[in-house]
């Protein structure tokens, strides 16, 4: 059976992870006694809440089907991303429905799928009208939170919802916060034009998450008060962070992680299915015209405006260890196991609306026995992705 071996970035030991059990889960971590000088850092795989897309794999359109999100883990977890939500972006409620089901035929289908991809997120189509805010959603698609149409696309997916991103600012929004919550769904704060008491009250009403904060915002805004500052003032939201380089610059990273503290922190790739595309203009199926840069920064055609990301979460991770000087053991955990307890949370939330009595399982995100056999190699220097360890297998 393989061993792999590698240093533990936040204790600085080498550990060694060995053996595998067959179900894919690791059953055994030992501190090693090899020399750690040249050795590689040994993380867990990456988990990224925030996926429209990659590798020319889009979640979003009417192309996609189950095999489409299969094809688009095996993409992901070969750049280090092993466990991902699929993204379901504004659109009419035939084509997010046709998304859902095609994420919840891919689960059911392969049992490796169902690990790898916990649940989806679908990001609006309950969110600000305004330019900024709105981002490269579809204003036609925009509309009011319906806990009615939550039910609909539960009932067409086998219930496969477990976050919904709104703006506080409809009217109704705290109800369906609520009823969300009730139904065992996390609500997330983004693409926003809300005032701070119309935030708190949906943190009142059981919202504890931020989408992207920082971005799907306006270019402009008063200095104070502003969405930005109420959520990153509250504690019981945690808030998720796009590290490419080109949605926060360093300064802005820096601050806000600061400021929300790294326990309430996560990166989050945002990446589109242009991701690893070469530069030019593309016409997408949900954002319309947009603009790729060698550089990496996409927007919409013929403005400022971002329409997504095109890297990584192992090349987030990379950029936001520069940009921030932080330990690597901390941009690590904000890839790893602050993203990961989110995901126990919803199966905590979950596990308590079922019947069952089933336990819920180690979640991802750390390495320890009974988690998934996901890990990484990292190089020492740079933070780059080596190696990728996918329950037990080596991927290309």
């Amino acid at each position: 059976m393989t061993t792999w071996e590698g240093r533990d970035p936040t204790s600085g030991r080498v550990l060694r992870v060995s053996p595998f059990a067959d179900s894919g889960v690791i059953s055994e971590v030992r501190a090693s006694r090899s020399a750690a000088a040249d050795l590689p850092w040994l993380v867990p795989g990456y988990v990224d809440l925030q996926v429209n897309g990659y590798g020319g794999y889009d979640v979003n359109g009417p192309d996609v089907t189950p095999e489409t999100i299969g094809d688009l883990a095996d993409a992901l977890a070969r750049r280090g991303t092993t466990t991902f939500v699929p993204t379901v972006i504004t659109g009419s409620e035939e084509a997010i429905t046709a998304s859902l089901r095609a994420v919840a035929l891919a689960r059911r289908s392969d049992p490796r799928l169902a690990r790898a991809v916990p649940f989806a997120h679908v990001e609006g189509p309950f969110i600000a009208e305004e330019d900024g805010p709105r981002g490269a959603h579809d204003l036609n698609h925009v509309r009011p939170p319906s806990l009615a149409e939550l039910d609909r696309w539960q009932e067409a997916s086998d219930g496969v919802v477990g976050m919904v991103t709104i703006s506080p600012h409809h009217p109704g929004a705290a109800e369906f916060t609520a009823g969300a919550v009730a139904r065992g769904v996390q609500v997330a704060v983004g693409h926003t034009s809300a005032t701070a008491e119309e935030i708190r009250a949906v943190v009142d009403a059981g919202a504890t998450l931020s989408t992207h904060l920082g971005n799907g915002a306006h270019a402009v805004l008063p200095r104070h008060p502003n969405y930005i500052w109420a959520q990153l003032a509250d504690d019981r939201l945690r808030a998720g962070f796009i590290a490419d380089g080109h949605h926060l610059p360093a300064d802005t990273l820096t601050a806000m992680l600061r400021a929300k503290g790294l326990e309430r922190s996560f990166l989050v790739s945002d990446s589109v299915a242009l991701a690893g595309m070469p530069a030019g203009t593309y016409d997408t199926p949900v954002g319309g015209q947009v603009e790729l840069s060698a550089d990496g920064r996409l927007v919409v055609a013929g403005t400022p405006y971002l329409a997504g990301a095109v890297r990584c979460l192992a090349e987030c991770v990379a950029a936001a260890w520069t940009m921030t000087g932080l330990p690597v053991a901390d941009v690590v955990r904000l890839a790893t196991a602050n993203p990961a307890r989110v995901l126990a949370e919803q199966a905590a939330a979950r596990a308590g609306r079922s019947s069952s009595t089933r336990a819920v399982a180690v979640p991802p995100g750390r390495i320890t026995p009974g988690a998934p056999a996901d890990l990484l190699l990292l190089d020492p220097e740079t933070a780059e992705v080596r190696e990728v360890v996918r329950g037990g297998e080596v991927l290309a």
